[in-house]
């Protein structure tokens, strides 16, 4: 299985509640997490898929095994499936991200 990416496509605000809303009504228990300008995430994989949404800032995630970026600001929703190698790269600006695992059954 390969990854989703969703744009974000309803104007320029996004707000942290309603991303919260939306993950919350996919069954997902959303967590906050940031982090500091041009911060890099090694190359590494998840037993489970990660659902993540960006509140502000941007990251880029590599995927090493299909040699794409996928590049993440205010709105994009990703979900990476197990197994998938990736890595990140934040922003100049820094990243808030909201993330859930989603088990699969």
């Amino acid at each position: 299985m390969t990854y989703r990416f969703k744009k974000w496509t309803w104007g320029p605000d996004v707000r942290e509640e309603e991303l919260r809303g939306m993950m919350r009504s996919d069954g997902l228990a959303p967590y906050a997490w940031s982090n500091g300008p041009n911060f890099v995430y090694t190359a590494h994989t998840h037993s489970y898929t990660k659902v993540l949404y960006v509140v502000r800032g941007s990251i880029t995630f590599h995927l090493p095994e299909t040699h794409e970026d996928v590049v993440m600001e205010a709105g994009d929703r990703l979900d990476l499936p197990p197994r998938v190698m990736h890595a990140a790269t934040v922003g100049p600006e820094g990243v808030t991200c909201l993330e859930a695992t989603k088990r699969e059954r």
